[in-house]
């Protein structure tokens, strides 16, 4: 069973360099596996015993006791616990603006999202954050929101520490997982307009089919399919958390043509965007 703990401090628009947003542990049962799929925050898993594979950009890790592994923002991600040892984790969550220049001082990247957890911090991260949330007289207060970031700071210094960069690291994986960075911040800043590959290609100054199997190999996707996903997802929220009519949803997301529209929200939701509202209208949640 999971065991979920939230961060009831909300992030600050004053303070957007780190904000934790929840934190978990769990024994998997045989077998069970997540996504594939894709985030909007950063999330590390650190596992405590058994095994299990971490498989993102087409490449599979296998991993065991000891180890930890860190899910990037907007990349296909998948993990499944072993079906004879599986695994059992702890994990957190988090955000904030000064978090992809922090990991860039670090070995990680996409690609390689492994690393070797620590023998006192990583291993009780999970204990120290809960402890500081259960205390009565913090919990929900100002006072609680930064001891919890104040641990979140103390893990970041020591990842820095236990796996820093070297000059093998900076150079060409982290110029490629810029143009990654820049191709997801490219698709998101333009995904309700009519845009092309050829448009993010020569926005980037890069070539075409270069710029589309590098996508693909980080992201898991190529990128007119992650944009279909990302614009559907958007639908979503937009069919769930407002009134505005079908039509008005399809031009936000992308699509002069409704009915186009209606037709690709079916092919990737499985049911069609009325159906989609009238079961999820006020819900926060989006499939």
């Amino acid at each position: 069973m999971a065991i979920f703990k939230y961060n009831s401090a909300r992030p600050s628009r004053t303070e957007p360099d780190l904000h934790l947003h929840y934190w978990g542990r769990e024994a998997c049962a045989p077998g069970h596996s997540v996504g594939p799929g894709i985030r909007d925050l950063y999330k590390i898993h650190f596992i405590h015993a058994g095994t299990g594979k971490v498989t993102v950009g087409g490449q599979t890790h296998v991993l065991g006791a000891g180890q930890a592994f860190l899910i990037y923002p907007h990349i296909v991600t998948h993990y499944a616990a072993d079906p004879a040892d599986p695994w059992t984790y702890s994990w957190v969550a988090f955000t904030g603006a000064e978090m992809e220049p922090l990991l860039a001082r670090t070995s990680l990247t996409p690609e390689q999202p492994v690393f070797a957890m620590d023998d006192a911090l990583m291993p009780a991260l999970y204990d120290r954050l809960s402890e500081v949330d259960t205390d009565g007289s913090q919990t929900g207060g100002n006072g609680s929101g930064l001891l919890l970031k104040s641990i979140m700071y103390e893990f970041l210094d020591l990842l820095l520490r236990t796996v820093p960069a070297s000059k093998s690291t900076v150079s060409l994986p982290r110029r490629r997982s810029i143009y990654v960075e820049e191709c997801l911040h490219f698709l998101h800043a333009h995904y309700g307009e009519n845009i092309t590959m050829e448009m993010m290609s020569a926005s980037l100054k890069l070539d075409r089919k270069y710029l589309s199997s590098l996508f693909k190999r980080t992201v898991g996707l190529p990128p007119q399919q992650y944009l279909l996903s990302f614009r559907m997802t958007k639908a979503c929220e937009l069919l769930a958390g407002t009134g505005c009519t079908i039509g008005e949803i399809s031009r936000s997301v992308g699509y002069q043509d409704p009915l186009l529209f209606s037709r690709m929200f079916k092919k990737v939701k499985g049911c069609s965007p009325k159906d989609y509202r009238s079961r999820h209208a006020g819900s926060d949640i989006v499939l």
